[in-house]
């Protein structure tokens, strides 16, 4: 869109609906953890509705959407600035700026959602287009540039009976099901049958779905250790090796498990020399095989991995993680910017990590795994190997994400992924919040955020696989398009005709 056009489209869109937009924003970001205040999805977006509704034009309605997306992720992804706190003086200047591009950036999903409702249809055919257009446009925010689907509209009902739809339909049916409800508010006051009526049905269909019986738990039982090793000490000199000598000890309490799970980069040094260290770890865990983060290198790359060692300190399985963070974990085209001195966040050995090869299974006791290394719990797409795992694991450091909205939103995404695939979660998170998570996404055991800690709990068994999990996301994906195309041809029924 050009000046001239942006121009025109402000113009267009004046400055009450601006706000409007906004704010409406910024107050769906609230249905997010850890708030969840759930009355307000269905106004925010009967507003969203109505904006699109009352746009003079394709431009306007884009600009709409745009602000609206501005406001929510702007408030919805506020945690972004932490980890730029964890060096102050070198990065705390550049967090407003990570912020406000991030929020404005993917908010462009959002405005193209809006544009091309109002674009391509008329009166309040508006609102189905829009539905399928935004449910679109959030498989294009999951999926492009590495994808980022944090704070998407799945994630509002983790508490709630419709949390059970995940297992059916996933987060993107989901996220399409709670806009084809909530949209058709905007028709309120003009047509109240016609409001209501998807909401009702998609109450209904909620309500009709049988809660699943949930098997008894094995005989495994799993120890969650919690080091609770602050980021901005976590690999100072002087107080890294503290925290490991702090899980050390949670190891070694009796009675024993049958598995120990640290959490990511729990030893902060690399594999390659480790052998002293893991020595050490295998005896106090007394036989027991310990499953922790560690970084490796291998043929001049640094990887983020998970190693499983056994009662000697043996390396018996290994896996490398695969979908890195973007300037977090490494840099586009990192061996070009590493000259420049510039390298990822989360990075301690090398100017950044090199992707694994993807989802793989580790044996474990209680069966196999798919091990997820912190942000990879965040694609339900990257959990596909080709044999259904007995468990799913997610080692990950959310010290990060600081302390306010960032580890529960992180938490969400875990448990959707245990009732999506339904399949037990093991979590071990270096600040919290530990857990293990049945297969319907609820919190059997737990340490909370901020605590030093470590629980035993017995592993608990698999539901049969489930319909998302045979067919994963297209089944969404074409109710989206079918959407569009209904929206479509409903909508060139009101074109006048020549």
């Amino acid at each position: 869109m050009t000046a001239v056009g942006l121009r025109q489209a402000a113009r267009q869109l004046r400055l009450a609906p601006a706000a409007l937009a906004l704010g409406a924003g910024a107050l769906l970001s609230l249905a997010l953890a850890p708030w969840h205040v759930l009355w307000l999805v269905p106004l925010a977006l009967a507003a969203a509705g109505r904006l699109v509704l009352g746009a003079a034009s394709a431009r306007a309605a884009a600009l709409a959407g745009w602000l609206y997306g501005l406001g929510y992720f702007s408030f919805g992804l506020s945690w972004i600035i932490e980890p730029f706190q964890i060096d102050p003086e070198r990065h705390a200047w550049m967090a407003p700026f990570a912020l406000v591009l991030l929020a404005a950036g993917l908010a462009l999903y959002w405005g193209l959602a809006f544009g091309l409702a109002a674009r391509f249809a008329r009166g309040a055919w508006r609102l189905p287009a829009l539905a399928a257009a935004w449910g679109l446009a959030e498989f294009a925010r999951a999926y492009l540039l590495t994808g980022f689907p944090w704070a998407a509209f799945g994630q509002f009902w983790i508490d709630t009976p419709a949390a059970g739809l995940l297992a059916w339909t996933g987060p993107h049916g989901l996220a399409f099901l709670t806009l084809a409800a909530c949209l058709p508010l905007a028709l309120l006051p003009q047509r109240p049958l016609a409001a209501l009526l998807p909401g009702a049905l998609s109450g209904a269909l909620v309500l009709a779905l049988p809660a699943p019986a949930l098997p008894p738990d094995t005989a495994t039982t799993v120890r969650i250790v919690q080091p609770n090793a602050p980021q901005d000490q976590k690999w100072d000199p002087e107080q890294r090796w503290e925290f490991v000598r702090r899980m050390i000890a949670f190891s070694a309490e009796g009675p024993r498990p049958d598995l120990i799970v640290w959490p990511e980069t729990a030893v902060p040094q690399l594999l390659n020399h480790a052998e002293e260290t893991l020595a050490v770890i295998a005896e106090a865990a007394q036989g027991t095989p310990v499953l922790l983060g560690i970084q490796r290198a291998a043929a001049g790359r640094y990887y983020n991995s998970a190693v499983l060692i056994d009662e000697t300190g043996a390396v018996q399985g290994t896996y490398d993680k695969a979908h890195l963070v973007p300037f977090g974990e490494y840099v586009p085209f990192g061996d070009l910017m590493a000259r420049f001195g510039i390298h990822g966040f989360a990075t301690q050995a090398g100017a950044g990590y090199a992707a694994g090869e993807g989802a793989q299974l580790l044996p474990l006791p209680g069966g196999m795994a798919l091990p997820l290394i912190c942000y990879e719990a965040v694609f339900p797409q990257d959990l596909r190997p080709g044999t259904r795992p007995a468990m799913l694991v997610q080692i990950t450091n959310d010290a990060w994400f600081g302390t306010r909205s960032g580890p529960y939103q992180h938490l969400v995404q875990a448990r959707m992924r245990a009732i999506e695939q339904g399949l037990p979660m093991l979590r071990a998170a270096n600040t919290g919040v530990s857990a293990v998570i049945t297969p319907d996404g609820a919190l059997r055991e737990s340490l909370a955020l901020g605590e030093a800690g470590y629980f035993d709990a017995a592993l608990p068994g698999a539901l049969p696989a489930t319909l998302y999990g045979r067919t994963g996301d297209w089944p969404a994906f074409a109710l989206c398009l079918l959407a569009g195309v209904f929206s479509l041809l409903g909508a060139r029924r009101l074109a006048p005709r020549s």
